[in-house]
């Protein structure tokens, strides 16, 4: 058969069976057969196909992904989570070469997607959606309200995807503070992104949340069973797990253990639940409570690390592998301590509490989350996603 007669076959294949072989290539793979024809192109970036595709992925690609500052640079590391050696699988520069890239902060990641912020939530201006598989950058503002007080006002922005609408969601909640601080004066303001729309609008749904509520916390919440979890605190400061559903856009409550002494500092997630870390005001261990049952209070489990640590460096826990280990940033690792500020992660066993130095530099920004290779933003559908 000559080389023309192959191709007329090959080209008359049907999409059925063309969609099931790209399924199965390498990402890189499936970028290349994107120029090969028109059709391919067609039918490669259909959103259809990009569903598919990640269905595949997620089914298949078990990734973790850290932002780490390397070489006075940031840079972004897959680690393949099965790997007991947390090897690097491959690496990602930022896509901000000036100013400043260092600035530009991970909110949260979901389906291959990264959100980016240029700065702290209470000084952002900008928000970023990232594939950098696919090297596709979508750059919008984040709204501005005044208000007609004289409070504190503090920002939590969050990330993730709502399954029933097939829609990724940024979530920005605006809590009410009072002269103190960590005293709630209201309820917070509270404004959702919908990537389908392509624009904020400000949540009347609200109401769900409780008449006193903030947060002040600027680590990103956790994504998981498509909500958002925040620590947030009420009346009389008591702390209390704040779960915002993307798909019904409500809020609820989680009951969080109380400890005489103990804050809790943050939620992560565990699996297809959520933990919970909590530090003793001064020095101490830090509690670690796992949620066996989702959204079962009473299902809440306490493990405690204790690490030898120096002045204000103290042990910052950054999130858990799919075998249950912790991974934290901390300064020392038996007798060798770390100058200059600089933090290594290691990974901690609760039950048989093994330490394990993973040899990765770590930094007071690090961002540790499970990541999945997609073609999201492929299809160039949303106005404003642009190639870099």
């Amino acid at each position: 058969m000559s080389d023309s007669n192959k191709s007329i076959r090959w080209g008359y294949l049907p999409d059925e069976i063309l969609t099931h072989i790209f399924t199965f290539l390498t990402l890189k793979s499936i970028i290349i057969c994107t120029s090969v024809s028109k059709a391919w192109k067609s039918l490669i970036q259909n959103q259809t196909f990009i569903s598919t595709h990640l269905h595949h992925s997620l089914n298949k690609n078990n990734l973790i992904l850290l932002r780490l500052s390397r070489n006075d640079r940031i840079v972004y590391t897959l680690h393949k989570e099965d790997d007991p050696d947390f090897t690097e699988y491959t690496s990602f520069d930022s896509p901000f070469f000036a100013p400043a890239p260092h600035l530009h902060n991970v909110v949260g990641t979901c389906n291959g997607l990264l959100c980016l912020s240029d700065g702290l939530p209470n000084d952002a201006d900008e928000l970023f959606l990232w594939n950098p598989c696919v090297r596709k950058l979508l750059q919008f503002p984040i709204p501005n309200v005044t208000f007609n007080t004289q409070c504190w006002i503090h920002a939590s922005i969050g990330f993730g995807f709502d399954p029933k609408t097939n829609d990724y969601k940024v979530v920005r909640i605006l809590s009410i503070l009072g002269s103190v601080y960590n005293i709630a004066r209201g309820r917070p303001v509270v404004h959702v992104y919908s990537l389908f729309a392509g624009e904020w609008r400000m949540l009347s749904a609200s109401v769900s949340l409780p008449p006193i509520c903030a947060i002040i916390s600027s680590e990103p919440p956790a994504f998981a069973n498509g909500a958002l979890h925040w620590i947030a605190f009420g009346k009389d400061n008591k702390q209390f797990v704040l779960v915002f559903d993307l798909g019904d856009e409500v809020f609820r409550q989680i009951l969080l253990p109380e400890l005489p002494s103990y804050m809790w500092t943050r939620v992560s997630v565990y699996g297809n639940s959520i933990a919970g870390f909590q530090r003793r005001v001064g020095s101490g261990p830090i509690n670690i409570w796992v949620m066996k049952e989702y959204g079962v209070a009473s299902s809440w489990t306490k493990f405690s690390y204790q690490c030898p640590s120096l002045g204000m460096l103290r042990p910052c826990p950054v999130g858990f592998r799919r075998n249950g280990e912790v991974v934290l940033e901390d300064n020392r690792i038996g007798e060798a301590v770390l100058l200059n500020d600089r933090r290594v992660l290691i990974s901690w066993n609760p039950d048989s509490q093994n330490v394990k130095n993973l040899d990765i530099n770590g930094s007071h920004k690090t961002f540790f989350g499970s990541y999945v290779e997609s073609l999201v933003l492929l299809d160039k559908a949303t106005k404003g996603v642009v190639t870099y």
